[in-house]
């Protein structure tokens, strides 16, 4: 879990406004760091199915933001892409 500082760091990188807190892009910067620190935990901890199964959901969520954000702003997308440096 990000403590609340991380969040609120990751928050103010991404908001497209000052009040933004549930824009897309908000949602899958979020995301994307859980993402990663949960893979490095499961890296040591290779049986911990329960994360895993966390992780996977995680990273399906995140896959579905992208394509609504893809469906509704490309340029949008793209660039959040290349700021989070993911693939397409």
């Amino acid at each position: 879990m990000l403590d609340k500082d991380e969040k609120l760091k990751v928050i103010k990188k991404f908001a497209t406004d000052k009040a933004d807190t549930g824009s897309p892009e908000v949602q899958v910067a979020l995301l994307s760091e859980r993402i990663d620190r949960l893979a490095k935990h499961l890296k040591g901890n290779n049986k911990d199915n329960h994360s895993r199964r966390g992780l996977l959901a995680m990273v399906s969520k995140r896959r579905r933001l992208l394509n609504y954000l893809s469906s509704k702003d490309k340029k949008r997308h793209a660039a959040l892409l290349k700021t989070l440096k993911l693939k397409k």
